[in-house]
């Protein structure tokens, strides 16, 4: 089963059960998924959809700090409720010593030694490592292990 078929599936169970959290948070993904597949003129495959819950999850991370620091107890609420419902639709994310270890790999197999062959190692760890840790995390790593 795809995880797009997944996020279909769960959208019916929330209707089922009437959980409104659920069903706002799989019809917001199903409509990025569905707007993404318009954009780019054909269906998207499990990696390219992954992104787009990467990217939806980033997007309530950075609305519950927020919320945190203004102290608005609903928004807070609401955004762990919508971190809690797109988690479990990713691929086991890699722990930072995982990608750390891939990356030293890659680095190595490009012959990277300075902070100018970011780009020869992002190139080929990207990839990879798509969908199996957050972009940012990865950016991250490598700049740390080439400087």
């Amino acid at each position: 089963m795809s995880i797009k078929d997944n996020i279909n599936e769960k959208l019916k169970e929330a209707m089922k059960s009437h959980d409104e959290d659920g069903k706002r948070v799989y019809r917001m993904i199903l409509s990025s998924v569905k707007f993404a597949e318009k954009t780019s003129g054909k269906e998207l495959d499990d990696k390219e959809v992954v992104e787009i819950l990467q990217k939806e999850l980033k997007i309530r991370k950075e609305t519950l700090a927020e919320a945190q620091k203004a102290g608005r107890e609903e928004s807070i609420s609401e955004a762990e409720k919508d971190i809690q419902a797109i988690e479990p639709l990713l691929p086991k994310q890699m722990t930072e010593e995982e990608v750390r270890a891939v990356i030293q790999r890659i680095i190595e197999e490009v012959g990277a030694v300075s902070a100018a062959d970011m780009g020869k190692v992002m190139k080929a760890a990207m990839p990879e490592l798509k969908g199996l840790a957050p972009n940012d995390m990865i950016s991250k790593i490598v700049k740390e292990s080439l400087s």
